[in-house]
């Protein structure tokens, strides 16, 4: 008698129980490494079919940067759901905020029992979340492990060294993380270059950028406008410091617009310090801008003046020149390979001056930043 064959999946997945995760997000930057990780984990549910092991993921939100003009529209925008876990911690030194994310991150926990803790960046939720977790014996994977800026003055630099310590499994962008990693001792069972997830917005938000109409409703012509964020300590808490910044911006209005989005830090420090763009029209002083805003003009800009750190990388896809207003990167391969230099305020003048010298499009992306990060970091988790 002819029999039919034997359908494995029920004796190889019984009853396979998700794999859950609970994600963080605490500031701006994290919302863009978070969005295509929920959309990669969506896709990966809907192809199991009963046939592979689900992810079952809990988004925390610990509240450290929260302002609708400056992170709420990215939920919108990016398609990132309700937070399960809003911890709403708010502002506050380095020490109060990163010992209230751990106060209120136990209980959660404690509560939702995950098979891992997954993190993302170097900012306080990042280090303080990853303490939690390996005091309480959770697994943590952090997403943009191994970068290394070697300036313990950095905040962030500290969070990624304590952080990357404790963590068990390091998702890195780039060659020199994982280099960084070894370097560290890091056993090579615990590093996986995945790429750059940043680059997964970006690449799956192109078109929705292309619709909103960006440079028409600001006025902005291709090539002909520099694009600007600044809100780093040593650029605008320094009054002279940020008096040249503000000085050598408006010589470079005469030439090309300036849209500078005001971070409310640098709003604030220049109104202390007495520092403003009157007389200057050539400068055009915005609102902090969302994302889709944000990539059209990193996209469009003849160049990027920044110390942003998310900048730099998206600039280096787009292959679009930046000067980074800072000493050092924790993301070197941006100078290497990508359109990115760095500059500082004694030079700013004469840097300046040979970037508009030279092409209007240099550099190239690096390996692996190919907007499919978040389906290898999936790939790993279930893996792990």
């Amino acid at each position: 008698m002819d029999r039919k064959p034997c359908d494995l999946s029920s004796i190889f997945y019984p009853m396979l129980s998700p794999l859950k995760l609970l994600l963080v997000a605490g500031a701006r930057p994290n919302f863009m490494k978070i969005a295509p990780l929920i959309h990669a984990i969506r896709a990966n549910n809907a192809a199991c079919n009963g046939s592979g092991r689900s992810i079952d993921f809990r988004l925390v939100h610990t509240g450290q940067h929260y302002d609708a003009k400056m992170s709420g529209v990215f939920f919108q925008e990016l398609g990132i759901p309700a937070p399960d876990h809003d911890l709403e911690v708010g502002s506050g030194s380095h020490a109060a905020q990163t010992a209230n994310i751990m106060l209120a991150f136990e209980p959660v926990c404690m509560s939702e029992k995950p098979d891992w803790v997954v993190v993302v960046g170097d900012v306080n939720s990042t280090l303080a979340c990853t303490m939690v977790a390996a005091k309480l014996g959770i697994p943590v994977a952090h997403i943009e492990a191994g970068l290394r800026s070697f300036d313990r003055a950095m905040p962030e630099e500290l969070n990624r060294l304590v952080t990357d310590a404790l963590a068990d499994l390091l998702l890195t962008p780039s060659a020199d993380g994982d280099d960084n990693l070894r370097r560290e001792g890091v056993p090579e069972t615990k590093i996986r270059r995945v790429g750059n997830v940043m680059i997964d917005s970006l690449v799956s938000q192109l078109a929705e950028a292309d619709a909103v109409g960006t440079l028409q409703r600001l006025g902005l012509q291709p090539g002909r406008f520099v694009y600007v964020t600044l809100h780093r300590p040593s650029n605008v808490d320094v009054r002279e410091n940020l008096k040249v910044i503000v000085h050598e911006l408006a010589c470079l209005s005469e030439q090309f617009t300036i849209a500078f989005p005001i971070h409310p830090r640098t709003r604030q420090r220049m109104g202390e310090f007495g520092l403003s763009f009157d007389g200057h029209p050539g400068i055009r002083p915005l609102e902090p801008l969302g994302y889709l805003d944000s990539l059209n003009l990193t996209r469009h800009a003849r160049f990027l003046l920044t110390d942003s750190g998310g900048l730099q990388e998206e600039s280096t896809y787009f292959r679009t020149p930046c000067l980074t207003l800072r000493p050092n990167t924790e993301r070197p391969v941006t100078l290497t390979l990508g359109s990115n230099r760095l500059t500082s305020v004694a030079t700013l003048r004469s840097d300046i001056s040979q970037l508009l010298a030279a092409p209007a499009r240099i550099g190239q992306a690096p390996p692996l930043w190919d907007g499919r990060t978040a389906g290898r970091i999936v790939d790993e988790l279930l893996a792990g």
